[in-house]
């Protein structure tokens, strides 16, 4: 919440930190029947997005996230057709993958229509992907939508959720797992924002590992990169295959994309799968 009339402060208590940034005005704030959404004018970050309270994104760094979800797991797979979107009611996630010439299916399913309706109003940028004709939007319960669709109908699931609290929680549930394990084609991957490394490792990333390898995933791997806004300012994105070698991707095709990106590239790729020794114990394959 703001601290003043003039700074935006999202605080951790549960881990003494703060992270703030100075803003110009607020833009908007509403209630929506799933949570409190606001925009904020920043003096140096252009657009702030908030959700009850924590930082969703900001226009000057948001893309580290989104390309470090997209990316990477869109390049593992050999020839990714049909693409899940959990959450990512921005709409960032769905821009990215729609720059991948091999999807041909995206759908995106977030409970909160308001959120992407926000973002279209004050992040355009964002939201240019809705009118591309592979583009599904579909605003209903994400954990009912994956527990219905059919076996075997995704190549790849991308879990843009937020926080694991309320209604996010059951994305890192055991249920939710077995269902994208189902829904997943036999060369099929999944990736999961997996908030912090530095603030998580014991908590949320080991569990998340547990809930993976028990759903049937046979590889995990987790790639760390830089968010400015998140707490720490250092986040991760863990990706589990039925048996595919996570370390290699479709190095050629990453070193030749044919589209623009702020951070994403093959060496990029390659450093973010490099795991610093404190991590060892759970992100190394056993």
């Amino acid at each position: 919440m703001p601290l003043d009339d003039t700074w935006f402060t999202e605080s951790l208590e549960s881990q003494g930190s703060a992270f703030s940034l100075k803003i110009a005005r607020k833009l908007h704030e509403e209630q929506s029947p799933f949570q409190r959404i606001e925009v904020y004018e920043t003096t140096h970050w252009g657009r702030l997005l908030v959700l009850d309270g924590a930082v969703m994104l900001t226009q000057r760094d948001n893309f580290t996230y989104h390309e470090m979800m997209a990316h990477p797991v869109l390049f593992t797979h050999p020839n990714p057709r049909d693409v899940l979107i959990i959450g990512g009611g921005d709409c960032g996630m769905l821009r990215e993958v729609l720059k991948h010439d091999s999807v041909r299916r995206a759908v995106q399913v977030d409970i909160d229509e308001r959120v992407t309706r926000v973002a279209e109003q004050f992040f355009p940028e964002l939201t240019e992907g809705i009118k591309d004709p592979r583009a599904q939007l579909l605003f209903e319960d994400g954990l009912r939508y994956l527990k219905e669709a059919p076996a075997a109908s995704f190549d790849v699931i991308i879990v843009d959720s937020t926080d694991p609290v309320g209604p996010a929680a059951g994305l890192f549930g055991p249920e939710f797992m077995r269902d994208a394990y189902r829904a997943l084609r036999l060369d099929g991957l999944i990736v999961q924002q997996s908030e912090s490394p530095i603030l998580h490792l014991d908590t949320i990333l080991t569990e998340l590992y547990a809930v993976m390898r028990d759903a049937g995933f046979a590889k995990v791997v987790t790639l760390t990169y830089p968010v400015v806004g998140y707490p720490s300012g250092w986040w991760s994105a863990t990706m589990a295959s039925k048996g595919a070698d996570l370390t290699k991707f479709r190095e050629q095709d990453a070193l030749n994309k044919r589209f623009e990106t702020h951070y994403y590239n093959a060496a990029i790729h390659r450093g973010a799968l490099a795991v610093p020794e404190f991590c060892k114990k759970l992100f190394t394959d056993q």
